[in-house]
């Protein structure tokens, strides 16, 4: 069996492979991992695309990429920075909130399917296990989610 960090791995590749195969179904935009980041990251704040880019662990320009397609689709708004003139403010706009739930839904429907191929009770363990390690590693700073590249 393969050690622990590549079975989540492979599995957290499986998760999302399902979800982007669902979102390419219904006919959605062609969001890529890089965008649900971006949306995680927005959930709670606006930031700039520099912020973006250094959570993302990428160029300013490919964050600039990233914020172009969001706009165009009209998953977030740009408004001027306050005190930079060169800067602007990223936003979710409310299509970029309804997405977020959307994609939470998504996720919990991946999730409950997972239930049923390996056992509510086991499923509840690997959370409840996951979890706990997590606090043991980071405490209560638990780090935001973040791509691994």
């Amino acid at each position: 069996m393969e050690p622990v960090p590549m079975l989540l791995a492979m599995t957290y590749r499986a998760m999302g492979d399902q979800f982007h195969d669902r979102l390419r179904q219904i006919g959605l935009e062609p969001l890529r991992p890089a965008h649900g980041y971006v949306f995680r990251f927005l959930k709670e704040k606006r930031a700039t695309t520099v912020d973006i880019g250094q959570h993302l662990g990428v160029t300013k320009q490919a964050a600039a990429k990233i914020v172009n397609e969001l706009d165009e689709w009209g998953y977030v708004l740009r408004e001027p920075h306050p005190t930079d003139k060169r800067a602007q403010y990223v936003t979710l706009t409310t299509k970029g909130r309804d997405y977020l739930k959307f994609a939470d839904n998504l996720w919990s429907d991946l999730e409950h399917e997972m239930a049923e191929a390996i056992g509510e009770t086991t499923l509840d363990t690997i959370k409840t296990g996951l979890a706990e390690y997590l606090q043991h590693v980071h405490g209560d700073d638990q780090p935001g989610l973040r791509p691994v590249w």
